[in-house]
């Protein structure tokens, strides 16, 4: 299947002509409806929380975010405050005085933007006119039992009933800019253009439905996209009403944007429109003053990590930690559209070639994903105390010998060692030996699983016999809960855990972007993606060795499920091959491709897509015609130039050779440097729609 490409999506050539012509921000009001405005239920509370700053730095108090009110919520993320703007003031008094609850003030992230929450749940009399209206108006019937649904009508009426109130008080100036992310919010953009609210609305899918959907259920999507019966497939699943709302939002809105091209082509065939831009999502990057300082902070908190370890492994620890890599997957508990699936018969491959090449290499896989769970396990628990009291008691013996030791050495005499430990010593010491002794094999989970029978990761594990043997060089730990600093476990933040892995895997079947690998790589860490995730068809195609970056990529569309699972297992078996210093080569290329994933240049996209949709819907006032920028083929980055040109090249001699084997050709600062001129102008909009492009 071909691609016809989107308008926004080209290379990585620059926008001289952007810079010159902006939109006169002081004249408009810009509005970002999503569920997830201080909501964090899923990855568009990250896409709106990262995006936050570059907006507001660009529009000031002329933006603000629309979501759900939820108490704890707005005590705890938002600081309450009066409206700037007058009209929006008089249009919540308008709601408010007719027994709606509308709260206003200033969301506590990076760049404070204004925010507006509705209270769905005051409203909520009101539901059954405005399913009424809904009908009325779109011909969309709601059922009774699906309550998203209707508290995303709920949301969508309070929604398009401030927007009216507004533009009236507004009266065409300043012009008002809607842009809803997702079916949630889209209810909202439904009524406003249904009622003729003069609004410039952009939609934004992150995920279809129904690909969520079809994805979870196994079928083969990306072969089939074109032979669905789409409104069967969404009626069998009993979500026909909110497949509605969605293609329904995706036609009304002026401006329709995806996350990825890959969505762009799904979005065509699921609900029949083709994307006007791809806006990818990207991160805030914050570049450290001195190269090394994310070294640094890797190998802080690998010690970390390495800490947890010992406990967990208490008894059998007999490998060796300075030889331990440590591997994740974290996210939604997806188990095919994450990849979990490939991942786990791709981990038992590794195991097995791993011990056939006698490898002293040692990898710990952790599976950070939510569960139903009822507690930690007595086990971790207690290995986590067993490491405490055993150095405790070392700290205890260190402290004797040492004071010992230096009042020997005080007195001019070579201490007598058989002295400065005494009989007491060796007690306390062989009892905390005889503590450590186990006579179960550690733990797979850190917690008590509700459905431990039918649970899938651990039904695969148990499938292919990963249960933390002492020959086995592949350990799995799955953590059935998110990462926290205040856990009695594993006390670390996300972040800090992605800091200390050595690999994120991420195999995903069904990503319409992907986060996990895109925070890996502005951390530094290189990761595993799929050629059907949105990260990975973008870095296929701006770096033309992604591997050498330390993106690593499984083609998952044109394989079999077999030939994709040994393609993952020998990168991660190529991984454990490389030596220190390649691993942190290699980390360093990682953090440098982070550049591509700053808003301060993905941004530019949510631009273009504010000039188009004024242009939609204002055309006697905007204009397009300074935006026809004649696409480029844009810069790629090129291998980098330490990497010798055959792969072959690259090999070693031996499967155990040392970091004194490495290539003498690398020069950090001067590839640095030439990465640093390759990303200098990456983007540039305009790119003919016609073109076509094989898929990603």
């Amino acid at each position: 299947m071909r691609l016809s490409r989107s308008l926004s999506i080209s290379s990585l050539s620059g926008l001289p002509l952007w810079e010159e012509e902006s939109l006169p921000v002081q004249d408009l009001l810009l509005f970002e409806v999503s569920w997830e405005v201080t909501n964090k239920v899923g990855g568009i509370y990250t896409v709106i929380q990262t995006k936050a700053k570059i907006t507001v730095d660009e529009w000031g108090e002329n933006y603000i975010m629309m979501g759900p009110y939820y108490e704890h919520n707005f005590k705890t993320q938002v600081e309450k405050c009066e409206p700037p703007n007058q009209a929006i003031k008089a249009a919540m008094d308008s709601l408010i005085n007719n027994g709606s609850q509308v709260h206003f003030g200033r969301w506590l992230i990076e760049g404070s933007p204004y925010v507006i929450l509705f209270d769905i749940g005051a409203a909520a009399w009101n539901l059954d006119r405005w399913k009424g209206d809904l009908w009325n108006e779109c011909s969309i019937g709601l059922p009774y039992h699906d309550r998203e649904a209707n508290d995303s009508l709920i949301f969508g009426s309070l929604v398009a009933w401030f927007f009216k109130e507004l533009t009236d008080q507004l009266q065409d100036k300043p012009n008002v800019i809607a842009h809803f992310h997702e079916w949630q919010a889209g209810t909202g953009l439904l009524l406003s253009r249904s009622r003729k609210i003069p609004l410039a609305t952009i939609f934004t899918t992150h995920a279809t439905l129904l690909g969520r959907y079809l994805c979870a259920g196994n079928a083969d999507f990306y072969n089939n996209l074109d032979k669905f019966n789409i409104d069967q497939e969404a009626g069998e699943r009993q979500i026909y009403h909110r497949y509605c709302l969605e293609r329904a939002a995706v036609h009304c809105a002026h401006v329709f944007t995806t996350v990825s091209q890959i969505t762009a082509v799904e979005a065509n065939h699921m609900l029949h429109r083709q994307a006007d831009v791809v806006t990818p999502n990207g991160l805030n990057v914050r570049k450290f003053s001195a190269m090394h300082e994310f070294q640094n902070l890797h190998s802080m908190n690998k010690a970390k990590i390495q800490e947890f370890v010992r406990g967990h492994f208490y008894g059998h620890l007999d490998f060796n930690l300075e030889k331990t890599l440590f591997f994740f997957i974290a996210g939604r508990y997806e188990f095919s559209n994450k990849g979990a699936d490939l991942f786990l018969e791709s981990l038992s491959r590794l195991n097995y070639l791993l011990r056939v090449h006698k490898s002293d290499v040692t990898v710990v896989v952790f599976f950070i994903m939510p569960a139903k769970t009822n507690n930690f396990n007595v086990e971790s628990l207690k290995g986590q105390a067993v490491r405490k009291q055993l150095w405790d008691t070392t700290q205890f013996v260190k402290e004797k010998f040492g004071k010992r030791l230096y009042e020997s050495l005080l007195r001019g005499e070579i201490p007598d060692m058989s002295k400065i430990l005494d009989r007491d010593d060796f007690t306390i010491m062989k009892r905390a030996i005889y503590a450590t002794q186990r006579h179960s094999l550690p733990p797979v989970t850190t917690h008590n699983m509700l459905d431990d029978s039918t649970d899938p990761i651990l039904s695969n594990i148990r499938r292919i016999g990963l249960f933390n043997g002492r020959n086995d060089r592949v350990k799995i730990v799955f953590h059935p809960e998110f990462l926290s600093s205040t856990s009695p476990l594993l006390p670390m933040d996300y972040e800090e855990f992605v800091r200390g892995c050595h690999l994120g895997v991420f195999p995903s079947y069904y990503e319409p972007w992907g986060y996990t690998p895109g925070e890996c790589t502005v951390m530094g860490i290189p990761s595993v993606t799929t050629n059907l995730s949105g990260f990975g068809c973008f870095m296929e195609e701006h770096v033309s060795d992604p591997s050498e970056y330390g993106i690593y990529i499984v083609d998952r569309r044109f394989r079999s499920a077999d030939e994709s699972c040994n393609q993952l297992t020998q990168f991660m078996f190529s991984f454990c091959q490389q030596s220190r210093r390649q691993r942190i080569i290699q980390r360093n290329r990682t953090e440098r491709l982070s550049d591509l994933l700053d808003w301060r240049y993905l941004g530019r996209f949510y631009m273009y897509a504010r000039h188009l949709a004024l242009s939609r819907s204002f055309p006697s006032k905007f204009k397009m015609d300074h935006l026809n920028i004649a696409p480029t083929q844009g810069f790629r980055y090129p291998r980098p130039s330490s990497v010798p040109p055959s792969p072959s090249a690259s090999l070693h001699s031996t499967p155990h050779h040392s970091d004194e084997e490495d290539d003498d050709t690398y020069d950090e600062e001067e590839e640095a440097e030439r990465d640093r001129q390759n990303i200098k102008a990456p983007f540039t909009l305009g790119a003919d729609p016609e073109d076509d492009s094989c898929f990603c």
